[in-house]
């Protein structure tokens, strides 16, 4: 009797001990399937996150914030290019000029950063070695600007600086391996044809000035794509950050060339022979507060509408700039001036219809690839 309870003993313990075996086993198998399925969804990811590279910051603005910084962008422009003419008229130094428009800026920057309005970034020697290469093409874009327009006539200085968005998307093509769709290549027609028609004239140029005005609009291109890029690139600065650092960079530079070109010893001698009136004092005044706000709007602009916006804009100020003429000063001009402006806005329409048509299939295929994400796992 005792030998059989030690059997049933033995048998219980066994049973308990292959029971309890059995459930370690699917425990185990349990949490190895877990940590399989964790596995492979973390490694599916990480594909996903590799087969999908981050979007230029344009592609991830709204279009209602977009056209707000393009309308205070062109308003701004158009006040500053009145503004300009008006000091321009009184006093023909423009190098001085642009010396005050960065002057101002530097001076508005550093107020605001007093403030505690913005927070400096910590950049490396070499970084900062950048900052200064880009400050000369910013302003060497200028005096390559006015010194081609001594060879060439204002019509094909027009036409040729308004390709400049072509230049745009070589720069973005080459260096940055972006492609753009066949109807954004389409939408540069228009946009060239028509400043071509609205600023039709005596078309003239030497070799010297050819070669110096291409320069001009590569160099410009260059500017715009720079700029963007230090706002949206590794860097990631503030449009108030880049204006802080450059604009002094850029006043030194231009107070250099108004010497080189005779500019402060001329303004010395109109201020002494008294040529200059407070009135004078007050449109300057204005003229830097202009030029220093438009300069925040313009570098916000571009780095949430993108360069090559900025460029199309470009074109469009240059035949809104026209039609102010006309109906401020009286300018006159002729049937094919009127056709080429609407055709540059046309262009700039459509152009603006592509953007919005990429990024809704830009949505529509987030959207699908989320979904098919999900079902997966």
């Amino acid at each position: 009797m005792a030998t059989t309870k030690y059997s049933d003993s033995i048998g219980s313990s066994a049973a308990s001990f292959s029971s309890e075996k059995d459930f370690t086993l699917r425990r185990s198998e349990e949490t190895t399937s877990s940590d399989s399925t964790d596995s492979l969804r973390k490694d599916y990811g990480d594909v996903e996150a590799q087969k999908q590279p981050t979007l230029p910051v344009e592609h991830q603005v709204s279009l209602r914030s977009k056209m707000l910084f393009l309308v205070a962008y062109f308003l701004l422009n158009l006040a500053l290019t009145l503004s300009n003419k008006a000091v321009l008229g009184k006093a023909r130094f423009p190098w001085l000029l642009t010396t005050l428009h960065t002057s101002s800026t530097s001076i508005g920057c550093f107020l605001l950063f007093g403030f505690n309005s913005l927070e400096l970034t910590h950049l490396t020697s070499r970084e900062n070695l950048t900052l200064v290469a880009f400050s000369f093409p910013f302003t060497f874009n200028i005096a390559i600007s006015n010194v081609s327009l001594a060879a060439v006539s204002v019509p094909f200085h027009q036409i040729m600086r308004s390709t400049c968005p072509i230049a745009t998307i070589a720069i973005y093509r080459t260096v940055y391996s972006r492609s753009y769709s066949s109807a954004t290549y389409l939408s540069m027609v228009p946009l060239i044809l028509g400043v071509a028609l609205a600023t039709a004239g005596d078309y003239y140029c030497t070799l010297a000035g050819f070669t110096l005005t291409l320069l001009g609009v590569v160099l410009s291109a260059i500017k715009t794509v720079a700029t963007n890029r230090l706002m949206t690139g590794s860097l990631t600065l503030s449009a108030m950050e880049v204006l802080l650092r450059m604009s002094p960079l850029a006043t030194i530079q231009c107070v250099l060339y108004a010497f080189l070109t005779g500019e402060v010893s001329s303004f010395r001698i109109a201020y002494a022979e008294g040529q200059f009136s407070n009135s004078f004092g007050t449109a300057l005044l204005a003229n830097a507060v202009i030029a220093f706000t438009l300069n925040m709007t313009s570098f916000q602009t571009n780095k949430v509408a993108g360069a090559l916006t900025m460029t199309v804009c470009g074109n469009v100020k240059q035949v809104l700039t026209i039609g102010l003429g006309i109906v401020l000063f009286n300018v006159q001009v002729g049937w094919l001036n009127a056709v080429g402006t609407v055709v540059t806005i046309l262009g700039a329409v459509f152009y603006s219809k592509v953007e919005l048509d990429a990024k809704k299939r830009r949505v529509v295929a987030g959207a699908a690839e989320e979904g098919r994400t999900r079902d997966l796992l």
